[in-house]
């Protein structure tokens, strides 16, 4: 129950700093940027304090270590998988239209409008 009660106390500081946002609507726009930041920031600690908090914050630092151990495509790699990629999409764009065109040469035959 208190995990609950945490995690109602968080949402309700980011509604507060999203309610601070508009109500300084006249003022600076660093006041209002402030105002969502902190809500979100304090939202943050309490949600830490809770039990889903802190399976969701060890989540994501699973996440980060498991980001840090692919193995990520070389420049060279990058660019000939783009290049492929944008040859197909151009194969593809021309062998549609080639249909397209057929096709409709054939209704046109069909219709009796033969050019």
């Amino acid at each position: 129950m208190a995990d609950k009660i945490k995690l109602l106390v968080a949402f309700l500081l980011v509604v507060a700093g999203i309610a601070g946002f508009y109500y300084l609507g006249d003022s600076a726009a660093v006041l209002k940027l402030a105002s969502v930041l902190t809500g979100l920031l304090l939202a943050a600690g309490v949600a830490w304090t809770s039990e889903p908090g802190k399976q969701f914050f060890a989540f994501g630092q699973d996440s980060v270590a498991e980001a840090k151990r692919v193995v990520w495509p070389t420049r060279k790699e990058t660019l000939q998988t783009t290049g492929v990629v944008l040859l197909f999409a151009v194969t593809m764009a021309l062998f549609l239209w080639l249909v397209d065109a057929g096709l409709m040469m054939a209704v046109n035959m069909l219709m009796g409008r033969g050019e």
